[in-house]
């Protein structure tokens, strides 16, 4: 059994989650993978795996109850959080990781090739890509952890939405002053994520284009 198999499980639980142990250890993989390439290619600033475990695993499964259903795409995605972890767990879902870090992309081209998963892609690209917004086509969920500012995430993601894409975005204290910017535009709500084993404020906030 893996080293951290019960902390990941009861953390889940913790989640309001119930993912088969396959899920589980498909996660652990993931993870050591991470740790790996990561002494080498500086993939995450967070180094130690049981720090992995609550800020990267926890941290992104903490969204998966409350994403909508759909096609996603994980802008800025970095070593792959959230949406490798989504695809994890959700394997009927098709998933397009994005971000322009070339070291990044290679570490999830190599895990999704060696896992021989179908419903994940990796690609290296800039958000802005007129190119490749057009290859990729339109989404009905679009996440990052990455982005600083909620305001340029948003810019970032019209391109590739449809009049009912939903926009997910992980922050950890509320960015008040930029949702009231938003406002006029979105439907907006914050939900408060509860993560065990971290002590810091993490919370998702949803936005849905108002219509008419």
């Amino acid at each position: 059994m893996h080293l951290f198999f019960q902390t990941l499980k009861q953390g889940t639980k913790a989640l309001g989650l119930t993912l088969s142990d396959e899920t589980l250890n498909v996660l652990l993989k993931y993870q050591d993978a991470l740790v790996l390439w990561n002494k080498a290619y500086n993939l995450t600033a967070i180094r130690e795996p049981k720090d992995m475990l609550v800020k990267h695993l926890l941290d992104s499964l903490s969204i998966l109850t409350q994403l909508p259903e759909g096609r996603m795409l994980d802008v800025g995605t970095g070593g792959g959080m959230p949406g490798m972890i989504v695809a994890l767990c959700q394997p009927t879902r098709e998933c397009v990781l994005l971000d322009s870090n070339g070291k990044k992309i290679r570490f999830l081209k190599q895990f999704i090739a060696d896992l021989k998963l179908n419903n994940v892609t990796a690609v290296q690209t800039r958000v802005e890509d007129v190119e490749m917004i057009s290859q990729l086509g339109q989404f009905d969920v679009l996440t990052s952890r990455a982005f600083a500012s909620l305001s340029d995430f948003v810019q970032a993601s019209q391109p590739y939405m449809h009049k009912n894409s939903v926009i997910c975005a992980m922050k950890g204290q509320v960015p008040t002053d930029e949702i009231e910017v938003l406002m006029p535009k979105f439907d907006i709500k914050t939900i408060a994520l509860q993560v065990p084993h971290l002590n810091e404020q993490r919370h998702l906030v949803i936005l849905e284009q108002k219509q008419g």
